[in-house]
């Protein structure tokens, strides 16, 4: 008994340097596994690089392997640029919620990432129709300039856009969210993780259509994005370089259509 108290309470007095433990593990985690190919082998990859193929031609267990990609990839990418959001809901949580903050910031972070696992079926369905289309290669980016440059300039012109800026707005000021979403307990909190899953798709959804532009499993590509993402939720003038990010895509996307076209 002694032991288990002496250990509750050392995790009481340790609790955000538990639960940042938690992130960064899943975080390593997620990332580890796309290091090990995020279950593509080559069987998989050839099929679905094949072109011409219906819908038949993706099983449902390549289908599985493709969605758990794009939802292991999405909490690798994003749960680092979240952390300072969950562990600051953790310390509110931990003066204000009856259940203990670790349970309550575990449904936070469930929450949210509930949000980009829905994405990551959405983003798995695309693939699979620019599969079809032909328009992806074996190493799934896109094969035609035009697709690509098209991609590249929507995505800028996104970053520039209002709702962008709003949702960008409510990623930089995670205590304006609690505040404003506030819901005690734990169903309450994963309501809140949703709510800020819900804002944080909105700000990142077109920079994670890059992904086909660059490569879907481009590692490099991958760690870009995800930086760029943390810069403009992070970096005092991030909203300031999430503008000239779009700026610059929107003239890349411009000059790899002019390209295609000319």
């Amino acid at each position: 008994m002694e032991q288990t108290t002496a250990h509750i309470g050392w995790l009481a007095r340790h609790e955000r340097g538990v639960i940042a433990a938690a992130l960064i593990t899943v975080a390593a985690l997620a990332w580890a596994y796309l290091v090990a190919g995020a279950g593509m082998d080559m069987g998989a990859a050839d099929t679905m690089a094949m072109p011409g193929m219906d819908h038949a031609a993706w099983s449902a267990s390549t289908f599985l392997v493709v969605f758990v990609m794009w939802a292991v990839m999405m909490a690798a990418m994003m749960l680092p640029s979240a952390a300072p959001m969950i562990l600051l809901y953790a310390a509110v949580s931990r003066r204000l919620a009856a259940p203990p903050a670790r349970a309550a910031t575990g449904a936070f972070a469930l929450g949210y990432l509930t949000l980009w696992t829905a994405f990551s079926l959405g983003a798995a369905a695309l693939q699979l129709l620019l599969q079809q289309l032909a328009l992806l290669s074996h190493e799934m980016h896109a094969t035609s300039a035009a697709l690509g440059g098209t991609i590249l300039a929507a995505a800028g012109v996104y970053q520039l856009t209002p709702l962008k800026q709003a949702c960008l707005r409510q990623c930089r000021s995670p205590l304006e969210l609690i505040t404003s979403y506030w819901r005690s307990g734990t169903a309450g909190a994963f309501q809140m993780g949703l709510a800020h899953g819900l804002y944080c798709v909105g700000c990142c959804w077109m920079l994670m259509a890059l992904l086909f532009v660059g490569g879907v499993m481009n590692l490099v590509w991958i760690a870009v994005i995800a930086l760029a993402v943390m810069a403009e939720k992070l970096a005092p003038a991030g909203h300031w370089l999430a503008r000239a990010a779009g700026v610059a895509l929107i003239a890349w996307g411009g000059v790899v259509l002019w390209r295609a076209l000319a």
